[in-house]
């Protein structure tokens, strides 16, 4: 009795802490999403602010949103396109480190851009503004240089997939269109003519061909072959033994010999 009362507090405890386990998942899950979204949204306004600064202010307030507003869109366009090759090709994982370093360049000016922003001394800023165009371009190049050669790869590695398809749908439409035709040997084509015209109507029975022959009485053979447009036959010569009279079909219109008289 004691154990099992053991066992069902064990189960008890057990289903207490893997309830508490999969209850702080959950909101470990959730908070990631919040956090995910509310940083997807501060960047969207962020990024949209930056754009009406660019466009709506002159000066330098002006200068500095392009800026910002260039490095970010080029940094978050490598980001996504390395982070989705490195799925497929395991090589680009150097390129996504070297990525690292760079990016950790580009938030360093962005956030200097961003303090800028709020200077009140326009002239210091302006004095500033050539360092960082080129500091900004410089990081912008770099980035732009990983994300097309990451995407030429990709696009090199379809191309030769395609083509290496092309070549195995070339070989197999090919092969569909192999026939060839068996050509008859010439012992074949000697036994087929030492056969004769009856050997062929006896294959032409057995194959399911059923030709028309002409009706008893309509005529000769060589009439009902010329019909067909084949070549007329030849009557079957007459036997040297003369035939006997007695064998031979009496017509009406044969009269039998009269009996010779004697004076």
């Amino acid at each position: 009795m004691e154990a099992a009362i053991t066992i069902l507090a064990l189960l008890f405890v057990a289903f207490i802490a893997l309830g508490v386990y999969a209850t702080v998942k959950a909101v470990g899950a959730a908070k990631r999403g919040v956090d995910r979204t509310i940083t997807q949204a501060r960047r969207t306004v962020e990024d949209t602010t930056l754009r009406a600064k660019s466009f709506g202010q002159t000066g330098v307030a002006g200068e500095l949103a392009q800026l910002r507003l260039a490095l970010r869109t080029s940094m978050r366009a490598t980001q996504d396109a390395l982070h989705a090759g490195v799925a497929e090709d395991s090589s680009l994982a150097e390129s996504v480190g070297l990525f690292r370093r760079l990016s950790a360049h580009g938030l360093e000016l962005d956030e200097e851009l961003k303090r800028l922003e709020r200077e009140p001394d326009r002239a210091t800023v302006a004095g500033l503004l050539p360092q960082l165009r080129e500091r900004t371009e410089r990081i912008t190049h770099s980035a732009d240089s990983l994300r097309w050669a990451a995407r030429d790869r990709a696009r090199q590695f379809a191309d030769d997939d395609l083509d290496a398809l092309n070549a195995q749908i070339d070989i197999e439409a090919g092969a569909l269109r192999h026939w060839t035709v068996e050509e008859q040997q010439p012992g074949q084509a000697q036994g087929a003519a030492s056969q004769g015209p009856g050997a062929g109507a006896a294959r032409g029975r057995d194959a399911g061909v059923d030709w028309p022959e002409p009706a008893a009485g309509s005529g000769n053979s060589s009439t009902a072959d010329e019909s067909w447009g084949g070549p007329a036959r030849e009557e079957a010569p007459q036997a040297i033994t003369a035939p006997d009279p007695h064998l031979r079909t009496k017509y009406p219109w044969q009269k039998s010999a009269r009996p010779e008289t004697t004076n």
